[in-house]
Order: structure tokens, then C-alpha cells, then sequence
């Protein structure tokens, strides 16, 4: 009866450490992804600039899984909406919904969640062949997810026809492009140095 007792009572407390660790981690990859987007962007003349929001985005799905990177990205748009400023050049509140940039904003946390899911493989892959797959993640994530909703939100909201928009969103291109590649080489440090943290993604 007691030893039964003492196998079972660890589990309780493995169950709040493991939450608790979850809510540090996305409430801190969600800061970070509010610091990406406060620093000084490029402007593109359609109302969305250049910053480094999908860095972040992009990050927390590498590096947390799809489960908690989602969730970090939706604590970050949920706090922003909410009236923070934690939008691109210090916007916030609801407003945003109305702007050009809507369709990028309500994407990133499909792009986290599939970045992360497809970041799986890098579990079984090793050296140069594990940041492909980061790389390789990262990028397909952001393509078929951002740039997607990003000029459905061009469109609809500047009145754009799709080839316009499709212009408008190719500027993004060159840069997510980097900003994949960055994302994909610290989330690769970080798992050399923390194996752990590459097992226990979810």
C-alpha cells in the first residue's frame, strides 16, 4: 500500500513542473516576439514594413514545437489586441484588424504551428543535415502560411487585385528569407547546447 503511495505521488508534481515550464516558455518566446516587432522597421509604402516579427514567430515554433509555439504567438496577438502597443511601429488594439497588415498577423500562429510540426524531423537529423531541416521548416512554414494570408489581406483591404498584391508582398521575400536562415541557426545553437530542449518540443 505505501510503496504503491510513493510511485504515485511524483507524478503531480512532474505534471506542475512541466506546466510551469510551459508557461515561461511561451510567455517568454511571447515577449520576445513583442521586442522583434517594436524595433525600427523598413518602411514598404503599403502600410506593412519590414520587421523582424516573423523572426521571432518563425523562432517559437522551432524551437518550442507546434503546441507551445502557437501558443506564444497567440498570447503576443491576444495581448497586442487587447490595446497593448506591441505591434509593428508601437500599434495595438483592434484597430490593427483593419489595416493592411491583418492577414500577416492572423497567420502567424498557423506559421509557428507548422514551422513546428515540420521542425520534428530535426529530432532524428544530426550536423548540417538537422539545420536543413530547421531551415527547410521555417521557410515552407512562413510561405504557405503568412505570405498566403498576407496578400489575401493586402487585397482585401487596399483593394488590390492579385497581381498588385502578389508584387506588394514579394518585397517580404528576400528578407524572410534571412530572417528563416537566422531563425533556423540560433534555434540549432540552442539545441546543441540544450539537447533536452530539443527532445521535450512539443
Amino acid at each position: 500500500m505505501s510503496d504503491t503511495t510513493a510511485t504515485e505521488l511524483p507524478a503531480p508534481a512532474a505534471t506542475r513542473s512541466r506546466v510551469t515550464t510551459d508557461i515561461a516558455f511561451v510567455s517568454t518566446f511571447a515577449a520576445f516576439i513583442a521586442v522583434c516587432a517594436l524595433l525600427p522597421g523598413i518602411p514598404t509604402g503599403t502600410g506593412v514594413p519590414v520587421t523582424l516579427q516573423t523572426f521571432g514567430v518563425i523562432l517559437a515554433g522551432l524551437v518550442l514545437g507546434w503546441r507551445r509555439g502557437a501558443l506564444a504567438v497567440l498570447l503576443y496577438l491576444a495581448l497586442g489586441l487587447a490595446g497593448l502597443p506591441i505591434f509593428a511601429q508601437g500599434h495595438g488594439g483592434l484597430g490593427v484588424l483593419a489595416g493592411p497588415s491583418v492577414g500577416y498577423l492572423l497567420a502567424f500562429p498557423f506559421a509557428a504551428a507548422l514551422a513546428g510540426l515540420l521542425a520534428g524531423g530535426a529530432t532524428a537529423a544530426t550536423g548540417y543535415a538537422r539545420y536543413a531541416v530547421l531551415f527547410s521548416a521555417g521557410l515552407f512554414g512562413s510561405l504557405v502560411t503568412i505570405h498566403v494570408a498576407g496578400i489575401a489581406g493586402l487585397m482585401v483591404r487596399l483593394d488590390l487585385p492579385f497581381d498588385k498584391a502578389f508584387a506588394a508582398d514579394a518585397v517580404f521575400l528576400p528578407g524572410d528569407v534571412l530572417k528563416n536562415a537566422a531563425a533556423a541557426a540560433v534555434a540549432y545553437t540552442l539545441f546543441r547546447a540544450y539537447p533536452d530542449l530539443l527532445r521535450t518540443r512539443r
